[in-house]
C-alpha cells in the first residue's frame, strides 16, 4: 500500500501574494531534512503539501519524524493512496487502520472531498467509511 505525508501549512495561506514564496521555502526546508532518506516528490494544492516517496524502501517513519521538526508546519499526517472509488476507499481505510482499530475504543471519520465530481459529498464519505469500519470492528463506538 502506497503511503504519503500530508502537510498543512496553516497561516502561510494568510500571506497573500507572498504565499508561494513561503510555501516554496517550507518545501525547500522539508526537502533538505529528508533528502538523505531517498527521493520525494512535493506537490502543493489548497494549503496542503503532499510529500510522496518515490521508492517503497524509504523509511517513512523517519521521514515523518524529520518533517515534524520543520518550522512552519501547522499539522501533518500519514495517508494511504487509493483510487477514487467508494468501495476501494472503504477497503483501503480498513486495511490501513486495522491494526490501530483493534485496540481503539472509539473512532471518528472525517473527509474533505476536493474533487467535486466525485459522486459522494464529504458527509456521505464519512458515513460510508464509518459504517464499514463499524461493521468490521463492532467493539468500537463512534465519537463525533
Amino acid at each position: 500500500m502506497k503511503e504519503i505525508i500530508l502537510i498543512k501549512d496553516g497561516e502561510l495561506a494568510l500571506k497573500g501574494l507572498n504565499r508561494c514564496t513561503f510555501e516554496d521555502a517550507l518545501i525547500r526546508n522539508m526537502r533538505e531534512r529528508i533528502s538523505s532518506l531517498g527521493e520525494f516528490v512535493f506537490r502543493k494544492s489548497q494549503s496542503v503539501i503532499t510529500v510522496e516517496p518515490q521508492s517503497e524502501d524509504i523509511d517513512l517513519d523517519e521521514a515523518v519524524n524529520r518533517v515534524s521538526k520543520v518550522f512552519g508546519i501547522a499539522a501533518f499526517s500519514r495517508a494511504a493512496v487509493c483510487e477514487k472509488d467508494m468501495e476501494k476507499i472503504c477497503d483501503t481505510a480498513w486495511e490501513y487502520l486495522k491494526d490501530d482499530l483493534m485496540f481503539a475504543k472509539s473512532f471518528k471519520v472525517t473527509s474533505k472531498r476536493s474533487d467535486k465530481n466525485f459522486p459522494f459529498n464529504s458527509p456521505a464519505i464519512c458515513d460510508e467509511v464509518g459504517g464499514k469500519i463499524l461493521e468490521a470492528f463492532p467493539h468500537l463506538k463512534v465519537d463525533v
